[in-house]
Formats: structure tokens, sequence, C-alpha cells
């Protein structure tokens, strides 16, 4: 499994610039998460992977997690989550999706998710 996929400039640039407008339930898991916090976990936030830009991504458990806010409720977006999802786990990675309002209320329980997925390997878990 190739380790790197290149990454156009264009994704890059989103990349960079969604990392500067993070809604405030990113802002909350990134303090969880970032500098090694979480159970020694190294998360990136806003990664180009496979030709999308993911929320959070630990890349040495190949893990992603994704926050959602309610526009992901319409059929349309759930599609595109669900062909999103299959792409990126065909790609060897394993997702977690938690709703905005998960980590506004509960950071512990989905950080706790987060290191639970991470200990247990490639399982996929879906909240």
């Amino acid at each position: 499994m190739p380790s790197h996929t290149p990454v156009s400039p264009e994704i890059r640039g989103n990349a960079k610039s969604m990392r500067k407008a993070l809604t405030d339930a990113e802002l909350k898991l990134w303090n969880a998460v970032r500098a090694h916090r979480l159970m020694g976990l190294a998360f990136k936030r806003q990664m180009p992977i496979a030709g999308y830009i993911v929320d959070f991504a630990c890349p040495t458990r190949r893990l992603i997690v994704e926050l959602d806010g309610s526009q992901h409720g319409n059929d349309i977006d759930l599609k595109y989550d669900q062909n999103r999802t299959r792409c990126l786990e065909a790609d060897g990675w394993t997702l977690l999706r938690f709703w905005n309002d998960d980590v506004l209320r509960d950071i512990d329980g989905v950080c706790q998710h987060i290191i639970s997925a991470a200990l247990s390997g490639n399982e996929n878990h879906e909240s």
C-alpha cells in the first residue's frame, strides 16, 4: 500500500485555508489531540488524503476522525459521506465520524472512543 498519494496544489491550498478557519467543535477536538496529548498519538488537522481533506488524521494508526454538522444529515451529503468513507477505507484508513454536538458536549467520551479505535487496530468504527 503506498504511503503517500500526490496532493494537488489546489487541495493543499484548501487544506491550509481550512486549518485557519476551524469550527468550534474542530478547535475543541484539536486542543484535545494536538501535540501528542491523546495517548501519545500524533494527529494532523485538515490533512489531504486520497483526493479529500479529512478533519483529523493519525497517520501512524491510519485513523481518520471526521466531525459533522447538521448539514451532513441530508440525503445528498449522506451519500457523499458514504462514498468518501468507502474510498478512504479502500485506501487502508479507519474512519470515525462524530457529530459536532458530541464533541462540544462530551469531549472525554469522544476522546475515549478515538483511543479505543486506535488501540484496536483496523476495525471499522463509525459513531
